[in-house]
């Protein structure tokens, strides 16, 4: 399970094969029980192979990491404003103004079902069984970001993949510099919780986004 070939065929199957099937119409079911045996075997490979231990205070580096946010966070909030203002003023803030309740059970089920599995697996999972088969630490980042992409291809929008290749450069970044799924789930949790503040949850396929 250490090997490189074992280390290949896995990242195939998981991060490329897998999702790359999601578009084709068959049974939703089917799609959500291999996610979920994927899912469980990352959890198992982490657990019993990587020695993963989920549980324990980590040490974290909270001034660095607020310092970085403090630079990006304006920076994602001017671009996004500035982008749904000039291409669909109508959903400018469209869910937080109309229907608070669902807005704000969207950020709760997003920010726990979805960003933390994400970063386990895109994050934690991807660097610690693939870091070591790339000798160049930004191709390791680019090719992350590229299957983290992949993996929204069944929205079939043009608009998610680069917003998710934008995302997945960024927390790709995070990780390598601060090795914490903490500190990179609440980076997602947080750019992600904002795109559906702005008004961007449509396109990201989010129900009760409509005008």
């Amino acid at each position: 399970m250490q090997s490189a070939k074992y280390k290949l065929l896995e990242f195939f199957l998981l991060f490329v094969l897998f999702p790359a099937t999601l578009p084709l119409p068959y049974a939703i079911w089917i799609k959500g029980a291999i996610g979920l045996l994927g899912f469980a075997y990352v959890i198992w490979i982490l657990v019993r192979v990587e020695k993963i231990r989920f549980f324990y205070a980590e040490k974290l580096d909270w001034k660095s990491f607020w310092k970085r946010l403090s630079v990006l966070f304006p920076a994602i909030l001017l671009l996004t404003t500035g982008y749904v203002w000039l291409v669909a003023p109508q959903h400018l803030f469209f869910v937080p103004r109309n229907n608070l309740l669902l807005f704000l059970f969207i950020l709760l089920v997003y920010s726990i079902l979805s960003v933390w599995p994400q970063e386990l697996l895109y994050r934690t999972f991807f660097f610690k069984r693939y870091e070591g088969l790339f000798k160049n630490t930004h191709f390791l980042v680019f090719v992350n970001a590229i299957v983290f992409c992949l993996a929204h291809l069944f929205f079939r929008n043009t608009l998610v993949l680069i917003l998710t290749f934008i995302g997945g450069i960024l927390f790709g970044l995070t990780f390598l510099k601060f090795r914490s799924t903490t500190l990179v789930t609440i980076e997602h949790a947080l750019y992600g919780n904002w795109l559906f503040t702005v008004g961007m949850g449509q396109m990201l396929g989010f129900p009760g986004m409509e005008t």
